[in-house]
């Protein structure tokens, strides 16, 4: 084969992934990676790929770099396939169980870039690719997923995995902190201070970067059917270098343990102390992740019967993920279509007497209070808005941004003036235009 076309199991994802507009039918990737499964087809399948990608690359140049990136997706299944063909071809199990995992990777490579690629056939095409070889292979749709071979790196010196002290000797000033809190309906407080009030169902992930994964899981309330509630919380620490191995934590309705799901409450053990540590005040109800070589701490607690999230990351560590991982309810909110308006209560109803008891500051904690209150009638459901505002104070510097007001949350109907203003206007013009009726 020609080095100059630079072509191998390990290169090949970068040669081609930097084109991420490059349209290559997916039958063709597909098949390469099928005959590479085999390993008898070795030397033929290289000279395919050649000449069908030089081909691809020579004839879509002028159009390169956009938002979808399926192209990648499928040149990281060929170059994982391509592997198992030389390197696990000797059995055929254990070659089957290799392939099974690349395409369930393939299959969330598509998942994390479907926003943006919308309405490309190549994309569709390779969702139903994925599905119909899943099912060829007999090939379960969960399980583990091909891992990426790390790059080697240099030993951490010092204090690289004290997040915070190492940021300090880089940069002379200590980092930027984020605050996300979930909490009640859901309501979602953003990184970027942003306010919603949200009616999605099921598994949501809300933090999805380099370093953490955070799903939350929402269940309808009862007697509702766009209101819910909190009822599961995933978190997946991802392992990073020498600091920190991977350590799950969940936590279900009337069960937040003090623990990794695997027992332990500590990991990542460096120079006597410990990257990551679980700790609780109130075993079963409440408790507090630290992650120290990421900056980060994450509280999990149940109040009432609804659970609820505060998180506080580092700016870079927030911002650290790819383009086509943006459905990230902490960072951008919910989708458009799955928010609710707040309703209005009148100063005389019990509801707003007992939130204004509890919550001072008509703030979005206030107006949260006064939401669950009247779609629960329940007052315990108020709590769940004074435990997230004790979480934003001991986790947001400032006290000037702790309470974020209403008319920067960016979901509130407007005031009955702007109404009768426009009510005012629509008259107008219609007697303009069509005359008295």
């Amino acid at each position: 084969m020609d080095d100059a076309l630079c072509f191998s199991a390990q290169s090949f994802s970068t040669c081609v992934g930097t084109c991420e507009q490059a349209v290559l039918p997916v039958s063709v990737w597909m098949g390469m990676a099928a005959s590479a499964v085999g390993g008898n087809h070795l030397h033929t399948t290289w000279k395919h790929i050649v000449i069908v990608v030089t081909t691809v690359l020579l004839f879509s140049a002028p159009s390169v770099c956009a938002q979808c990136r399926i192209l990648r997706c499928n040149s990281d299944f060929v170059a994982a396939t391509l592997e198992i063909g030389v390197i696990g071809g000797g059995g055929k199990e254990g070659t089957n169980t290799g392939y099974c995992s690349a395409l369930r990777t393939y299959a969330l490579c598509t998942q994390r870039t479907a926003r943006a690629c919308r309405g490309d056939l190549a994309y569709h095409s390779a969702v139903q690719g994925i599905e119909d070889l899943l099912i060829q292979h007999r090939c379960p749709k969960t399980g583990p997923t091909a891992q990426p071979r790390p790059l080697p790196q240099a030993p951490l010196s010092g204090d690289g995995c004290f997040y915070e002290k190492g940021f300090m000797q880089r940069e002379g000033r200590p980092p930027e902190y984020l605050h996300c809190g979930v909490f009640g309906d859901p309501h979602i407080r953003t990184f970027n201070d942003e306010f919603q009030t949200c009616a999605v169902q099921g598994a949501w992930p809300l933090i999805d970067n380099k370093y953490l994964y955070i799903q939350a899981t929402n269940t309808p309330t009862r007697g509702s059917s766009y209101t819910t509630v909190l009822t599961r919380i995933t978190v997946i620490l991802k392992n990073w270098r020498e600091c920190a191995e991977l350590q799950v934590y969940q936590a279900e309705l009337d069960n937040v343990p003090p623990a990794f799901v695997d027992g332990s409450v500590t990991s990542g053990d460096r120079r006597g102390h410990q990257s990551l540590r679980v700790h609780s005040h109130d075993p079963g109800r409440h408790a507090e992740i630290w992650a120290t070589h990421i900056g980060t701490t994450i509280v999990v607690r149940q109040v009432g019967r609804s659970l609820s999230l505060s998180v506080r990351s580092p700016s870079a560590i927030v911002k650290s993920y790819p383009p086509e991982q943006d459905l990230q309810l902490c960072v951008l909110g919910c989708p458009v279509s799955q928010r609710l308006e707040m309703p209005f209560a009148h100063p005389s109803m019990p509801a707003y007497t007992h939130c204004s008891s509890l919550l001072p500051v008509q703030d979005v904690y206030f107006q949260a209070c006064l939401f669950d209150l009247q779609v629960t009638g329940d007052l315990n459901s108020s709590a769940s808005a004074v435990a997230a505002l004790e979480d934003a104070r001991a986790m947001i510097s400032d006290p000037n941004r702790v309470h974020l007001l209403t008319d920067r949350a960016g979901n509130n109907p407007p005031s009955l003036p702007v109404v009768l203003a426009l009510s005012v206007l629509v008259e107008t013009l219609r007697h303009a235009f069509l005359g008295p009726v």
